[in-house]
Formats: C-alpha cells, sequence, structure tokens
C-alpha cells in the first residue's frame, strides 16, 4: 500500500479548516454557513467583493451607479494629462427618450477659458469675489482625510478656484496652502460656535476676516441628505477635528438637523446681513436643495419684504454624493438639480431679484456638458465634489461610511490615508480643472459664443417621448421678469408650482402658514 509522505503543514492546514467548520457547523448567527461549514463561507466572501467584480468586470461602460465607467475614465484621463479623446463614434443611443445635446453653431469661435468667471457679491460687498465657473463642492476635514484636504486646496490654489470648506469648517490643512476658501456655515456652526453649540459672532468675525476667506454659505440643507443632521461618534473625533470644529473631545459632534441662529425667512436674511457685515463685507449666500417649494418662495418674498438678497443660492439636488446618508434620504428626499435649479432661477426672475443674486449648481456635475447644461438651466458657476474625489484617485469603492477608503481619500486611518501624495494629487486637481474648462470653451465656442454666460435655454435640444427632440426653451415654462409680482394676486395664472404656493407663502413664516 502507498503512504504518501507525512507533511506537518498539511496537517495543520487541515486541522484548521476542520476547526473554521466546526465553529461554522456549531455558530447561530448565519444560517448559510451553519448549513454548509466552510463552503459557506464563499457566499459572504464573493458578496464583500460584488461591487468590484461588477465595477471591473460586469457594469455597461455607461451604467450610472452612481457614475459610469466612461465618466470616471474621463476624469481619470484629464486629471493626468492623459488622452480624454475616444475612436470610432459615440457610444450613446442618440434616439433615446431623454437624450440631450448642444445646438451648434456653422459660425463656431475661439473661446478663452480664462476669462471663465463670474463675480459674486458686487452692488453690496466691499470684497466681491471673481469666482471660476468650476470650484470643489463642500467636502469636510473629517468627512475627507488630510491629505485629501491639502491636496485639494493645493490644487486649488494653483489653478485659481475655490475651494468650498463643507460643514466641518476651516482647518489647519486648509490654511496650509493658501488655495481660496468659501466657508460653510452650518446648523453646528462648526468653527463659531458658542461652548453650547450657538452662533458666536466674535468666533465667526475671527475666521471669516481672514484673507484666504472669499465667501461665506449658509447650508441650510444639502443633497444627499436634506433635513437630516448629523453625528460624529466622539471614537471618530480627533484632535485636529476637535479644533477645526471648535468642540470639545469626548463628545459626539452633533450637528442638528435646523439652524438656532434663525427661525423665519426674514431672521434668515437678517442672518446673511450680520455675516456680511461681520466678514468685512465679502459675498454671504444660501445653499439648499429644494424641498417643498412654498418654503423657497417664502425665502425670496422675504427678500421683496425686506430689501435685503443673500448674495448667492448655491442649488444642491438630491443626486449629490455625501460621506454617510440614511437610504430613504438618499433615494427618496430633496428636489432633483435640474427641477430645483429651475424653480430658484424661475422665481428669482419672476420676482425682478436675479440680477442681484448668482446662482451656483452642484450634483453630479463632472464634465463640461454638465456645466453647460447647468448654465442653460439658469446657474452662474458651478460646484463639483465627486468629480474632484475622482482627480484625487478615487476608485468609487462607496466606502465612504466605513472609514475603510482603499485609496485615502474618505478616511482619517493614517494607514490609508498615506496613499494620497499631496504634491501628485493636487496637480491632478489642477489639471482636471483646467481640462475641464477648456472642454467647456471648446463647447462654447462651438455654440458660436465667447463666454459660457450667454448659453441659454435655446442651445439645449432634449428628446422626448415618441421621438420628438425640443429645445429647453420649448421645453420648459419660464417666467417673465418681474411676473411674480404682477400676478401676485392672480395666483392661477402663473405655472405650477407657483400658482398653487406662490401667492399664499409668507416672508414671516417657512411655507403656506397653517390654517
Amino acid at each position: 500500500m502507498l503512504l504518501l509522505p507525512f507533511s506537518p503543514w498539511a496537517s495543520a492546514g487541515l486541522a484548521g479548516l476542520f476547526v473554521l467548520g466546526w465553529v461554522d457547523f456549531k455558530q447561530t448567527k448565519q444560517a448559510v454557513r451553519r448549513n454548509y461549514p466552510l463552503t459557506g463561507r464563499l457566499r459572504y466572501a464573493l458578496e464583500y467583493i460584488r461591487p468590484e467584480l461588477r465595477q471591473y468586470f460586469l457594469e455597461d461602460d455607461e451604467e450610472k451607479l452612481p457614475f459610469s465607467r466612461n465618466q470616471r475614465a474621463m476624469v481619470y484621463a484629464r486629471s493626468k494629462i492623459e488622452n480624454d479623446k475616444r475612436g470610432f463614434g459615440s457610444i450613446k443611443d442618440m434616439y433615446s427618450t431623454g437624450t440631450e445635446w448642444l445646438a451648434h453653431s456653422l459660425q463656431p469661435v475661439q473661446s478663452d477659458p480664462a476669462t471663465f468667471r463670474v463675480r459674486v457679491g458686487a452692488g453690496q460687498c466691499a470684497q466681491p469675489y471673481d469666482l471660476s465657473l468650476l470650484n470643489i463642492s463642500g467636502m469636510s476635514f473629517g468627512a475627507l482625510s488630510p491629505n485629501a484636504i491639502k491636496a485639494l486646496n493645493r490644487g486649488a490654489a494653483l489653478g485659481g478656484f475655490a475651494h468650498d470648506t463643507g460643514e466641518g469648517s476651516i482647518s489647519v490643512h486648509h490654511r496650509e496652502h493658501g488655495g481660496d476658501l468659501i466657508w460653510q456655515i452650518a446648523s453646528g456652526y462648526f468653527g463659531c460656535r458658542s461652548p453650547d453649540g450657538h452662533f458666536d459672532p466674535e468666533r465667526f468675525a475671527m475666521q471669516a476676516q481672514a484673507p484666504q476667506v472669499k465667501m461665506i454659505e449658509v447650508k441650510l440643507s444639502q443633497g444627499a441628505k436634506p433635513g437630516h443632521g448629523g453625528v460624529l461618534p466622539k471614537a471618530k473625533l480627533s484632535p485636529e477635528i476637535a479644533e477645526a470644529r471648535g468642540v470639545p473631545m469626548g463628545q459626539d459632534c452633533v450637528s442638528p438637523a435646523r439652524h438656532s441662529a434663525f427661525s423665519s425667512p426674514i431672521e434668515l436674511l437678517n442672518f446673511v446681513s450680520q455675516l456680511r457685515q461681520l466678514s468685512g463685507g465679502k459675498p454671504v449666500g444660501i445653499k439648499l436643495c429644494v424641498g417643498q417649494p412654498a418654503e423657497w418662495f417664502s425665502i425670496v418674498k422675504a427678500m421683496l419684504a425686506t430689501g435685503q438678497t443673500p448674495d448667492f443660492v448655491v442649488v444642491d439636488g438630491a443626486e449629490g454624493g455625501t460621506g454617510a446618508a440614511p437610504i430613504e434620504f438618499a433615494d427618496h428626499v430633496g428636489m432633483p438639480l435640474r427641477d430645483g435649479l429651475r424653480l430658484v432661477h424661475n422665481s428669482l426672475v419672476g420676482a425682478g431679484l436675479r440680477d442681484r443674486i448668482k446662482i451656483g449648481a452642484s450634483g453630479k456635475v463632472i464634465s463640461a456638458f454638465d456645466i453647460a447644461r447647468c448654465l442653460a438651466l439658469g446657474a452662474d458657476w458651478c460646484n463639483s465634489a465627486r468629480g474632484f474625489m475622482f482627480a484625487l484617485g478615487c476608485i468609487q469603492s462607496r466606502s465612504c461610511h466605513t472609514d475603510h477608503c482603499p485609496t485615502g481619500v474618505a478616511t482619517q486611518d493614517p494607514i490609508r490615508q498615506r496613499a494620497i501624495v499631496v504634491t501628485d494629487k493636487a496637480e491632478r486637481v489642477y489639471y482636471f480643472h483646467a481640462n475641464t474648462l477648456h472642454a467647456l470653451a471648446d463647447l462654447v465656442g462651438a455654440a458660436g459664443l465667447h463666454q459660457p454666460g450667454q448659453i441659454t435655454p435655446h442651445h439645449l435640444m432634449i428628446r422626448h417621448a415618441h421621438g420628438q427632440a425640443k429645445s429647453l426653451a420649448d421645453s420648459t415654462v419660464t417666467l417673465a421678469h418681474g411676473q411674480l409680482l404682477v400676478n401676485d394676486l392672480a395666483a392661477p395664472e402663473l405655472p405650477s408650482p407657483f400658482a398653487e404656493f406662490w401667492s399664499t407663502s409668507s416672508a414671516e413664516h417657512w411655507g403656506v402658514p397653517s390654517t
């Protein structure tokens, strides 16, 4: 009889497998492992790497979950100064419902991306700011790693565009490279809060008057989780994060769902005016994801009643991203960007206020066409968060909420975040911005225009059901300048949702007062 040679390593391996199988057989938490010891573990292993398997082997190049492979590849190429062109024609179905295209001109011109800036705060600010048409959207230190913040800000400094701090306030990492900052103030008042969590004017003034801070943004809600606050557990609160936010160590860092500094639309505008004065005359605006239209109408009516206006409004879409959000909020709460943008733009035009207020757009903006579409819908500039995350090296692993980001972008793990080499990633941030604006210049020039601000709804074509193609101007309702003022007492003549809510909304209350 042939005997196989004894191997202590093989014996140890078999013993280990037996122990694992016995553990699976006896455990009571997972039915598959209990019925199928050892082999049942394969199911959980495959489930764990399912996102990666889908992304690299099964996902269609145009499948947007939330960004397609082609979109990510475009950002990677532009950030690395690689070939971002495509051969053999488009892979899109040009005749499917929802297809969009820019109406080009037979007399194209040369457009200069160096001139693509918009002045915010002209007329009522001592320190207006010339803002790039593409900027880094709000992402807090805490949600992003220190190296990610440094690379973003260094890239912004290289390219001359703005870096929104997110609600986590200004950290030492934002200050290190001197890039222009938009300081976001949310309900937690991080960086300008009193010990009991309320707004502290003195602390605000100390930070807001720093030359690096160019604009102030009051966040009312954000697209991925509008109407929802947040908690940074004390276990994740590092001394650096606590110092930036102005909160004590050893306690959960709570961001309430609503502001305590104001309780009505008029009080909101008073707060905006107070921040403008405390900052030394810098532009102050609001950011929101539109929810109930009547509440936004109340803010517009407060502007008319008081004569006070924010310098800008940033419209965030429900498709916007975040480090962590409840599934129901991410999927089913808030108005998508295009709908919210049209509502905000139309209401300001109808109220005769549009020339006093600039509009920013945020929500899955990643390409030059995305920017052009937002401009046609009424925006003056765009912000992008995940686009710049891709430029940093994000691979869309969708693990931002776990602190296990494999590329070091959205984690506080010191081992993982070392993957980001600040000088290298900052250049990628810079080149993604520069090459995207160059692509926008090509689009604008192809339409026969010299400036992106000249793009109108007539330049954007959309294919509707039954194969019919119409311009955006023919596809959406547009209010005329001052139309809301003329029709204030004749709401039924207004288009929806103005007919339902405009005449009954109030500057003194959020939305329609209860009866």
